[in-house]
């Protein structure tokens, strides 16, 4: 009888260990997926047995039984995580969990480029893989209502930068990340500002700062050219620069500013009008941000391009149209040289 329980011992200790075994082998051998990639959506509150049919609904070939077993099995079936994952081929149901325990949601990335209008910016919006087009079909004035500025012109309210966001995200929520980013950026160059600047709010500095960053052709250059700006508007003389005007024509613009666009009034046209204009004109970046209130120490009012992105800066009118004739030569009359 003795013998008889010891070898039922055995045979049953065999059996755990080939079910352990064989366990051990299943949860490392890649789950059979029906594409490259598979989208898993786990909602709140989802139970560990409700994320294993999830993903065996998803068309993952695995038993959701067994899968919740080893959920259970692990003992962090508490700790998987809501959220859109991306389940890609040669994933485990080891690897499986350490994603979902982890939070590894499926991500992608949008560039905001400095320099862009905010028409630049709902077009990118609308190109974004995986991200909702919430805003679709709505005017930019009821977009700014929505993000709590109403009456608020959207230009240059959003901070140029790489946004990564989950899969299933909405275009609005990354609208509100980058409107707050350029607020934080905005108050901190603000509070970082030189002394006796002719800028009497943070939104004349905002202004100023897509200016700069439209004009700006080598960083090398940009406090300077803040400093031609800042010097103008010291002396009340107009501001004279082409993508202010380029601005007010909108669509109209068909990449070459003529002498009669420059004689045709809007609120943008810094050759008629003196001072900032009303609202900016692009995002600028926290280099921008940081040169209009920070400009060089200079005495130069006017600059013009030499040709290889970089400016050469004069301080008289006489001296500007030296440099003009020097790196301007043989221009197309109707081009302008600069400032």
């Amino acid at each position: 009888m003795r013998r008889f329980f010891l070898t039922l011992f055995l045979l049953a200790a065999f059996v755990v260990l080939g079910l352990g075994a064989a366990g051990l082998w299943w949860v490392n051998q890649p789950l059979k997926l029906p594409a490259p990639n598979v989208d898993l959506s786990v909602e709140p509150g989802t139970t560990p047995r409700g994320i294993a049919q999830a993903v065996a609904d998803a068309g993952v070939d695995v038993p959701p039984q067994l899968l919740y077993l080893w959920f259970r099995f692990s003992g962090q079936d508490r700790q998987m995580r809501a959220g859109s994952y991306e389940l890609e081929r040669g994933i485990t149901p080891r690897t499986l969990l350490s994603v979902l325990v982890r939070g590894e949601e499926a991500t992608r990335s949008l560039v905001l480029v400095e320099g862009w209008n905010f028409r630049q910016v709902r077009a990118a919006l609308a190109k974004a893989e995986q991200l909702k087009p919430d805003t679709v079909g709505q005017t930019d004035e009821e977009v700014m209502t929505r993000l709590g500025r109403p009456g608020l012109h959207p230009e240059g309210r959003f901070f140029p930068d790489t946004y990564t966001y989950s899969k299933g995200s909405t275009d609005f929520a990354l609208l509100q990340r980058a409107m707050r980013a350029m607020d934080k950026k905005l108050e901190a160059a603000w509070a970082a500002r030189t002394a006796d600047l002719p800028l009497k709010t943070p939104d004349e500095a905002l202004i100023l700062a897509s200016i700069v960053e439209k004009e700006t052709g080598k960083a090398q250059d940009r406090s300077e050219i803040a400093a031609v700006f800042i010097n103008r508007l010291r002396i009340g003389m107009p501001l004279q620069t082409d993508p202010t005007v380029i601005y007010g024509m909108g669509t109209r613009f068909e990449g070459n500013l003529r002498k009669k666009d420059l004689q045709t009034d809007s609120p943008w046209n810094t050759y008629l009008r003196n001072g900032l204009p009303p609202t900016p004109i692009a995002m600028p970046g926290k280099a921008a941000l940081l040169a209009a209130v920070q400009p060089a120490q200079s005495k130069s009012l006017y600059f013009v391009s030499r040709g290889d992105g970089t400016s050469q800066f004069s301080s008289s009118l006489d001296e500007h149209n030296r440099a003009v004739n020097r790196y301007q030569r043989g221009a197309d009359p109707n081009q302008r040289s600069g400032q």
